[in-house]
């Protein structure tokens, strides 16, 4: 037994807002502090942009590509991180008469969800003054969100554990240990995990919380819902893979004929199936609390379409 196991789930929710308290941080104040990006290093580290899948680029286009996958980094979380909020902000009326301390907790959660929103704004208009004309993301929040919010709870709670993980995941395992980054990239995301760590404890306590009331009915078709949720993922990876690589091909100052735009839109496909799908879907503890809740069969079923996402 570990040792969050042993802590009851009240006094979960409220080392969570002791957290919360001790690691608050400011934009400006803390992470930003008035510098700007530098084009002459990566954001985003070989280990999440797969640099290496690129056989026909250069050193300095690799960086170029860390740079624009750096950029739809910051996109994606604020992407997410818009039906994240919601969520969190329905589920903490299942709170208003009960635990308070819970209540704070979630409250917490959503109040730093949208500074993470401001931040990652902030962050693609810096990169923006830094990076040729041209970049797309043409992805509206607000539909994704509503349109992810259509499903169950259980599906979106299993979506969002699966990303606070990846999160955190990315940045001890990739961004923190890579010394070519970008040091404004790294403390974005430093502080970035800081707040995420403790919003993945929530997400766990929620969806544990949830699924107890759950008849094996719902939580079938809650699964097939997760399935179709992450299959909506990637839908929105393969449009801003072939965006991103036309960009690209675009501005990276020299000819790119149709067989290698091909193999570059893959491989920035490859690294975004990659950073959020199956890195959160191959995390330990994300599996743990997945396969505690769900049968062999409906794991099979999970296993049968991640796969099919290669």
């Amino acid at each position: 037994m570990n040792t969050s196991e042993k802590i009851s789930d009240s006094d979960r929710y409220a080392r969570c807002v002791q957290t919360s308290k001790r690691v608050r941080w400011d934009i400006d104040k803390d992470v930003i502090r008035g510098r700007r990006f530098d084009t002459a290093h990566k954001f985003l580290p070989d280990g999440l942009s797969l640099a290496d899948a690129f056989t026909t680029l250069s050193a300095d286009e690799k960086r170029f590509v860390s740079q624009i996958q750096g950029r739809t980094y910051a996109n994606i979380f604020g992407l997410v991180e818009r039906f994240i909020n919601a969520k969190v902000l329905e589920l903490s009326h299942e709170h208003w008469f009960g635990d308070q301390v819970a209540l704070e907790a979630l409250v917490r959660f959503s109040d730093e969800e949208l500074k993470h929103q401001a931040l990652f704004r902030r962050i693609d208009a810096m990169v923006a003054e830094v990076l040729p004309d041209g970049y797309r993301f043409d992805i509206d929040p607000n539909g994704v969100a509503q349109a992810v919010l259509g499903k169950s709870t259980w599906a979106v709670l299993a979506l969002t554990l699966d990303i606070e993980l990846f999160t955190q995941l990315h940045y001890r395992e990739s961004i923190e240990p890579d010394t070519g980054l970008s040091e404004l990239f790294k403390d974005v995301f430093l502080y970035h995990w800081k707040e995420e760590s403790q919003h993945a404890i929530l997400d766990e306590l929620e969806w544990g919380r949830h699924d107890s009331g759950l008849t094996p009915h719902q939580r079938e078709r809650a699964v097939d819902e997760f399935i179709e949720l992450v299959a909506a993922v990637d839908g929105i990876l393969q449009a801003q893979a072939k965006a991103d690589a036309a960009y690209f091909a675009a501005k990276c100052g020299r000819a790119v004929d149709a067989a290698e735009a091909r193999a570059i839109e893959a491989g920035f496909l490859m690294a975004y199936r990659w950073q959020y799908i199956h890195s959160g879907a191959q995390h330990p503890h994300f599996g743990k609390v997945l396969s505690s809740l769900i049968t062999e069969n409906q794991g099979q079923r999970i296993q049968a379409a991640l796969a099919a996402l290669q």
